[in-house]
């Protein structure tokens, strides 16, 4: 049985997030996601991208303008 088989690559977890593979790999370097780096790639265990994408919200930060109200 292959060891890896419970891990995923930077565009596999791109795709299940929705978001572009360069910010999972900057999400990686960064450690708010946890991946093992192997040569020139990232791993992600299958449950490390399953606890992360359960909190994780894909959109950016809006600047809020002076006459908006807080949410």
């Amino acid at each position: 049985m292959s060891v890896l088989k419970d891990y995923l690559i930077v565009n596999e977890a791109a795709v299940i997030l929705g978001i572009h593979p360069g910010t999972v790999k900057r999400l990686c370097r960064e450690r708010k996601l946890s991946g093992h780096k192997v040569h020139n790639g990232w791993l992600i265990h299958k449950d490390d991208l399953r606890r992360f994408a359960a909190a994780y919200d894909p959109r950016r930060g809006k600047r809020r303008r002076k006459n908006d109200e807080l949410v």
